[in-house]
């Protein structure tokens, strides 16, 4: 028997030896190191035990060569929320964190004429198994069909469903916006103002539909003078609470389509002395730290975008990832979001 970590004349351990010391064929350890569900679990046991005793350690180099493909799932965005990104990465390394695969992150113009003859060249050159496309770029069904293309396998991730199952993470924006509203109203708000997000993304656009939603059940209206475009940055808040509440009827209550464009509002609700929540509520969209970073500590969405990062990953590459990583057949590729009441939420002021 080989010692180990060492192969027959002490030569470093191959597949070969694995093989012969388990006995079983060559590709039968392939299957193995490749976490082919297709495999008894005796065999799986006796594999492993060999390469453990061996001290095996697979050929990364070779490995792509066999799958014609590196060991990497690539993220493509452009988007300008770094925070969402960030979140969104981790999820997928929560998912991967026990695999052979890598991460490769890629940024993209979606206003370049070139951006899909970029991500084709980069495709090609890097030759991951999969690409997970983060919103907006993952509303182009164009960038999609590239995928289909070139044999990557591709994921959407957005705020409505893009794609089947197979090829869809969402959340449920449009709903939860609608429900954190009819909670301003039955709390007596009725001036309501409203902060876009960015034109082109379609989480701007279930978000606000999910407000007009919830203003048009309750017989209200958006006069034009109540909402601001923002573009998902704090910046954008700054000017937004500087139109908003400069108005000689201000809105008691604003949604912002994300929280760093209600931070903006809120800072520009200090430096006018209006008291949040008595005089101003104030709901933001993602739970991100900046929620809790800021006073009073920002009511808000949590979109469940680390979820949505894992979540993924384990419909982009299941097979890579083992068996306890299989999405089931009935789980929804929807996953919910939910309103987090803190702070920044009150009644209406009673000379509203």
């Amino acid at each position: 028997m080989a010692a180990q970590g060492k192969g027959p004349g002490g030569k470093q351990p191959t597949i070969n030896d694995v093989a012969a010391l388990a006995g079983v064929s060559k590709k039968t350890v392939s299957r193995v190191i490749n976490r082919s569900e297709f495999l008894t679990e005796k065999t799986r046991r006796a594999v492993e035990q060999a390469i453990e005793q061996l001290g095996f350690v697979p050929n990364p180099q070779a490995r792509a060569l066999a799958f014609r493909r590196n060991f990497l799932i690539a993220l493509l965005h452009d988007n300008p929320n770094a925070q969402t990104v960030l979140n969104f990465q981790q999820g997928v390394l929560d998912a991967i964190k026990d695999s052979d695969l890598a991460l490769l992150v890629r940024p993209v113009d979606r206003g370049s004429d070139k951006m899909l003859d970029d991500v084709r060249v980069f495709l090609e050159k890097q030759r991951p198994i999969g690409a997970m496309l983060l919103p907006p770029i993952s509303e182009n069904d164009d960038l999609a069909a590239l995928c289909e293309s070139l044999g990557v396998r591709y994921v959407r991730v957005g705020s409505a469903l893009l794609d089947d199952a197979r090829h869809c993470v969402s959340s449920n924006d449009r709903e939860v916006v609608a429900e954190a509203v009819r909670g301003l109203i039955a709390r007596g708000h009725r001036r309501i103002g409203f902060v876009r997000g960015p034109a082109g993304f379609r989480s701007a656009a279930e978000r606000e539909k999910g407000f007009m939603e919830a203003l048009a059940e309750a017989g209200l209206e958006l006069p034009d003078a109540y909402h601001a475009r923002g573009n998902y940055r704090y910046a954008s808040g700054i000017e937004a609470g500087e139109a908003l509440l400069a108005l000689a009827s201000p809105p008691t209550a604003i949604f912002c389509s994300n929280d760093e464009m209600a931070a903006g509002v809120m800072g520009i609700a200090h430096g006018k002395g209006i008291a949040v929540p008595g005089q101003l509520s104030i709901i933001g969209f993602d739970d991100s730290p900046t929620a809790t970073h800021i006073w009073p500590a920002l009511t808000t969405v949590r979109w469940p975008i680390r979820e949505m990062g894992s979540r993924a990953a384990r419909t982009l590459v299941p097979d890579f990832l083992g068996s306890g990583a299989k999405v089931a057949s009935d789980e929804s590729p929807v996953l919910p979001s939910i309103l987090v009441e803190r702070q920044s939420v009150a009644a209406a002021p009673a000379d509203a």
